[in-house]
């Protein structure tokens, strides 16, 4: 009888390792508002000739709805759909579910360092800033055996080679017009890297269109078969900084359906399906208290603090929105990171604990 319990004691333990998360993929999208990842359209900014973009018949066709439950789901339909119903989403304020980023500049810098380092590290402080001095989490993660060579970073800003520390961290960040590929590139990679160099350059040299660093990304997933994966979409940013409203919910809608694409692949493929977590979040928020500062962000811009996050995977709860009343931080994101594939992640500063009760 003994002999019995102890065999299915073993065969539960097996069981329950078998449904370890062995790969992340980590997702962020620029400066992208909780108000209408949660609330949908904001009609005093649609209904503004100054941010409209003259087409304020669009926005209200494709994305808008008189209950916000629906307008929400028409901008980002896999999110509330397959995300909130086997993940959860957190950061809607108007539940007292809150999230912040705990840096004092509330802008891209210090923000993604923040997000990786799970530190507050005060002289980060500028978009300009040397290298990262910090270690971050994607680097810790490297350097564990099972990881190790296994690990990539695509964004489209070109200081993620900074704020990632490229050349002290030991796997590749390719961003903005970085070529993918080296000097041998596959006849994919060659085609990705001609398109983006002879694309559209709406934002010059510092950021590429997010869809090239989608699509590299992706071709990184397919054919490298990474075990933790950041991606940084930048047009949700750049288009507010614009205040081209329309464009930043199409860009909104484009990262969903992004996302969806990634998810799709991950759970019809042999070493990812129900082996991966995806994690989704933002660097920043933006102003909302005066309606006409949803176009910037820093310290000065109420509301710039607040920040939203999602999680699907083995590894995670199904929950789905949370609406108790809570407060967590930007920097307990990469302790997270960390536990969910396994790991305590410890570097010479300090790092914040994880979010608690997102795991089985």
């Amino acid at each position: 009888m003994k002999k019995a319990i102890l065999i299915l004691f073993i065969l539960l333990c097996w069981k329950s390792q078998a449904q370890k998360t062995e790969n992340i993929i980590i997702i962020t999208t620029d400066g992208l508002r909780w108000q209408e990842v949660f609330k949908g359209v904001d009609t005093a900014i649609a209904n503004d000739k100054k941010f409209n973009q003259g087409d304020s018949t669009y926005i209200y066709k494709k994305y808008y709805s008189a209950k916000s439950e629906e307008s929400r789901k028409k901008i980002m339909p896999f999110l509330w759909s397959e995300i909130v119903a086997k993940g959860q989403i957190y950061g809607n304020r108007e539940y007292g579910n809150k999230v912040d980023v705990s840096n004092p500049y509330w802008f891209s810098y210090p923000g993604y360092s923040e997000i990786m380092t799970g530190n507050v590290d005060l002289q980060v402080n500028s978009n300009a800033y040397k290298a990262n001095p910090n270690v971050n989490v994607l680097e810790f993660l490297n350097q564990q055996p099972k990881l190790k060579g296994k690990t990539a970073a695509f964004g489209a800003w070109d200081a993620f080679d900074r704020i990632l520390n490229e050349e002290r961290s030991g796997f590749p960040v390719i961003s903005a017009f970085d070529k993918v590929g080296g000097n041998r590139p596959t006849a994919v990679e060659k085609l990705l890297n001609e398109m983006r160099d002879n694309s559209f350059k709406p934002f010059h040299e510092d950021e590429c269109l997010d869809v090239f660093t989608h699509y590299e990304a992706l071709n990184e997933l397919k054919t490298k078969k990474p075990k933790v994966l950041y991606i940084s979409y930048g047009e949700t940013d750049e288009w507010a900084h614009a205040g081209h409203y329309r464009s930043y919910l199409d860009a909104q809608n484009q990262v969903d359906n992004w996302i969806k694409e990634i998810w799709n692949f991950v759970q019809n493929d042999p070493q990812y399906k129900n082996k991966t977590t995806l994690f989704i979040t933002v660097d920043h928020g933006r102003g909302d208290k005066t309606k006409t500062q949803w176009t910037d962000h820093g310290a000065d811009v109420v509301g710039a603090s607040q920040i939203w996050f999602a999680a699907i995977g083995p590894e995670i709860v199904a929950k789905g929105e949370m609406k108790n009343e809570s407060q967590l931080y930007q920097k307990q994101f990469a302790q997270t990171f960390a536990k969910i594939m396994g790991y305590t992640f410890t570097a010479s500063h300090p790092v914040a604990e994880e979010i608690p009760g997102l795991q089985k």
